[in-house]
């Protein structure tokens, strides 16, 4: 009875252990000592062996290669919810340090729960780590329990995931898709397309954007606020939603937060005028087919 009776205690113990985890953004794999090009080819190699698809790759500035991947139960868990397309795509970054190459990629337990999907990216997780290591999670000290990521903000007032904007309406999916393929090939915006991603069995796409001028541009923003040791360079590129017949990006708050969640209020001010410009360039792609009055 007694040995029983501590059973059920252990098991309870572990069950409050899982409950209580606190996740973090991203995951080091690990730091390599190769040149970057190797260390680039390696890694696609060992995805792909994965069955990941490699759907882009982005070089924002020097020093950094970005890796977009997607694969078919991480777009079918994200079919699954409203808006689920925010989180069907994970990047893997390689950013270069003076200790050598740190390798690292968006958690995926973080995305299940930031983006409200409704399943587990355990499997994803657990062939990331076998495939190019976890050495641990990082990007936020304390780290944040899932159910307080399912309703994050940066803070009182600040928007929500679901608190997302939208950027055009048109008659038709098609049509709408067709205007975000118009907007980055021309570079609308100062952009430029990374990925697109259809999602299964729904209208939704994906697109990654990288933005390359203005107050908002990727170089600019990160030199800003990628400054821990670590490099939290795997929070670019930025989305674009087409779900049904409208266009949504993330609200900028939200996006650049849950990347940051320990960014300081005064660093935040520095960038303050980021989210408006981002909204600006992501909009002048999404109403490319839009007559002009």
């Amino acid at each position: 009875m007694k040995k029983t009776l501590l059973l059920l205690l252990a098991l309870l113990s572990l069950q409050v252990q899982a409950v209580e985890k606190r996740l973090r953004p991203f995951v080091l794999a690990g730091t390599s000592q190769a040149s970057m090009e190797e260390t680039l080819q390696s890694t696609r190699n060992k995805l792909k062996a994965g069955n990941f698809e490699i759907v882009g790759e982005y070089a924002p500035y020097e020093g950094a290669e970005i890796i977009a991947i997607t694969r078919d139960d991480l777009k079918a868990t994200a079919a699954k919810t409203d808006f689920g397309g925010f989180g069907a795509v994970l990047k893997v970054a390689l950013t270069q340090t003076d200790n050598g190459i740190q390798v690292s990629y968006n958690n995926p337990d973080w995305v299940t729960h930031i983006y409200r999907l409704d399943g587990s990216l355990a499997d994803i997780s657990r062939d990331l780590g076998n495939l190019l290591g976890h050495e641990k999670t990082f990007g936020s000290r304390k780290g944040l329990k899932a159910k307080k990521l399912r309703k994050y903000r940066y803070m009182m007032m600040m928007p929500r995931f679901d608190d997302n904007i939208r950027l055009a309406k048109y008659k038709k999916y098609q049509q709408a898709v067709d205007a975000v393929e118009k907007g980055l090939a021309e570079g609308l915006g100062n952009t430029k397309k990374i990925y697109r991603v259809d999602l299964p069995g729904k209208d939704e796409t994906v697109f990654g954007v990288a933005i390359l001028a203005g107050k908002s541009n990727d170089a600019f923003i990160m030199e800003k606020i990628d400054t821990a040791e670590l490099k939290h360079t795997a929070h670019l590129p930025y989305e674009i939603l087409v779900s049904g017949r409208k266009i949504y990006m993330l609200h900028g708050k939200f996006r650049i937060a849950q990347s940051f969640p320990d960014l300081g209020m005064g660093t935040f001010i520095r960038i303050s005028s980021a989210p408006g410009d981002i909204e600006k360039h992501l909009k002048a792609v999404a109403r490319a087919n839009k007559k002009k009055k």
